[in-house]
């Protein structure tokens, strides 16, 4: 049975790499993915942007498109009008994200949004019709969920909410997941968990990945990568590790698997090369 495959890109940060993200999406679309997801800024920041990748996705190829949004610092009224604003924009498949507080911002202000189990049932009620709503999962734990593991709580409240699958952030080790996975089977969640995968070519990337997630350090790969001595050693550490990894999660029966893509396809397409997937 073929493995599903997607992907995440983001808007691109000025008019220059346009090109390049639009000609990523031509390139992984042929890969025939369930869908590619657009990154979204925090209180709303990057709208205009991303809605103008998702229709090129949507108009431009066979593939799904599938909006992020954040809810944080939004009242309902607010989170509403942007999901009418995609949804007569013809996308209607949404990640829906808690996010972080907009730059500026100490707390959050009265009648906020304050989890992403709001905004799934948010979307439900406005979207009324076909779509999907995936939402966030954390192998290793949210920075914030403690040693009760939180995060699992709120995952279960979210599909409670109407949640479709999840996606996972980032990891390193193919045990995470499915450690993960038993838990959370454990605690009654239900839904499709779809591993998220970042093939890292750089020890700067990988340190500034550790920084923001808290993941445990990948010895092999940062050595592997601190190592290399020039970047055609580090792309092939980077693809290496990533291809391994996927690779042994199919060989486990993942539902399917999500490359964060940085807007581009080479790497992600040799990553699904080598993992056997494509």
């Amino acid at each position: 049975m073929k493995t599903q495959i997607s992907f995440e890109v983001y808007p691109p940060r000025n008019p220059d790499s346009a090109p390049a993200l639009y000609e990523a999406i031509d390139e992984l679309s042929k890969l025939d993915p369930a869908f590619i997801s657009v990154t979204f800024g925090a209180g709303g920041s990057e709208s205009k942007n991303s809605l103008e990748v998702l229709n090129y996705i949507n108009n431009k190829t066979h593939t799904i498109p599938l909006a992020h949004l954040t809810c944080v610092g939004s009242t309902s009224a607010q989170a509403a009008g942007l999901v009418s604003e995609f949804l007569d924009a013809d996308i209607h498949n949404f990640l829906a994200l808690r996010g972080d507080l907009p730059a500026g911002i100490a707390e959050l202000p009265e009648e906020s949004l304050s989890s992403a189990a709001e905004l799934v049932s948010l979307i439900r009620s406005v979207r009324k019709e076909r779509g999907l709503t995936a939402v966030a999962a954390f192998p290793n734990g949210h920075p914030e969920s403690g040693e009760n593991r939180s995060d699992i709580a709120a995952l279960l409240a979210k599909q409670e909410a109407g949640a479709d699958f999840a996606i996972t952030q980032l990891f390193f080790y193919a045990a995470d997941y499915f450690n993960f996975v038993d838990q959370a089977r454990s605690w009654g969640v239900r839904i499709p968990i779809i591993p998220g995968i970042m093939p890292i070519t750089s020890a700067k990337r990988l340190a500034r990945v550790l920084e923001l997630t808290g993941e445990r350090d990948p010895f092999e790969l940062r050595k592997n990568l601190e190592l290399a001595h020039d970047l055609s050693a580090r792309t092939e550490a980077g693809i290496s590790w990533a291809a391994n990894l996927i690779a042994e999660l199919v060989e486990g029966g993942v539902p399917g698997v999500h490359l964060y893509a940085f807007n581009e396809y080479k790497n992600v397409t040799e990553v699904l090369r080598r993992a056997g997937v494509i």
